[in-house]
């Protein structure tokens, strides 16, 4: 019987070892002002060798931000798989009004991403790991448990889409040329309330992602994101990216369960129209027929 017991609890601590969560909290900076905040990240992110590339600040969101950076070695790493990998260049740092400064888990984001592909950078996503708790502090990670084995291939619940899931594909170009200057072009004009945080173009592997703020007053990330847990600032902004001439944007009921993996049915049901909503956004950028 004891060694039952013991047996299992192992099992269980080794269950427990390779359960991630999404984000982790850094060292709090100054807070009282948003803009001064950010600022300071900004700094700290730029003294540990990160390249920012963006800056996040929704209407709908008055008390938070993003910094979104890159780092070159897992550029270059992610560089190497190619294709759809680009999704998982920028890193995203949530900072709020009163200082909190929260960040990507490296391995349960780049895990979810690359997939398969995972083994053949995660030497570069465990430094950048590295550089961003040198860079930020370290402290308890939270966001909700899941499996590391769970997300190459991650759902919210049976029947829900993937990564990899049809609805992902938003609009198809002859070239990989056509379908930047498409996004760029409708990111510039604003439609349907979105606008442009970053973009990264890679042209040597016609490879491509922008980053998109959802400002629509109505079905913007505002209303939905103050529903269901604005602690969860370092899950935006929403991404566009693209590959050869496909241009692709993940649907909501696996981007936003990825981001926010504890999320109760009821909790989902009180933002149900917004997976469809924030697609039709990103099929405005897409210039989706």
């Amino acid at each position: 019987m004891r060694k039952t017991i013991a047996g299992l609890v192992l099992a269980f601590a080794a269950f427990a070892a390779h359960a991630l969560q999404p984000y982790v909290t850094g060292t709090k900076v100054a807070g009282g002002d948003l803009k001064a905040a950010a600022t300071a990240v900004e700094q700290k992110l730029t003294t540990a060798g990160f390249t920012v590339i963006g800056q996040h600040m929704s209407k709908g969101l008055p008390k938070q931000a993003t910094v979104v950076v890159t780092d070159a070695g897992l550029t270059e790493a992610l560089k190497g798989v190619g294709g759809t990998a680009v999704v998982g260049m920028p890193i995203r740092v949530g900072v709020k009004a009163d200082g909190t400064v929260s960040y990507l888990n490296m391995e349960y984001w780049q895990r979810a991403f690359l997939r398969k592909d995972y083994g053949k950078a995660e030497a570069a996503v465990k430094a950048t790991a590295g550089k961003l708790e040198q860079a930020l502090g370290t402290g308890p990670a939270f966001g909700g448990d899941v499996p590391a084995e769970d997300l190459p291939k991650y759902r919210y619940m049976f029947g829900m889409e993937r990564f990899d899931d049809d609805k992902t594909t938003l609009a198809e170009y002859k070239s990989f040329e056509e379908a930047v200057k498409t996004v760029q072009g409708n990111l510039a004009k604003g439609v349907k309330g979105t606008g442009k945080v970053y973009e990264l173009v890679l042209a040597d592997k016609k490879i491509a992602v922008f980053g998109v703020s959802l400002g629509d007053a109505e079905n913007g990330e505002g209303w939905w994101v103050n529903k269901i847990g604005a602690d969860h600032v370092a899950a935006l902004p929403w991404e566009v990216f693209v590959v050869n001439g496909k241009v692709m944007g993940l649907f909501g009921r696996y981007r936003t369960a990825l981001a926010w993996p504890s999320l109760g049915m009821g909790q989902f049901m009180t933002i149900a129209n917004h997976p469809d909503t924030t697609k039709a956004m990103l099929d405005a950028v897409a210039g989706a027929q």
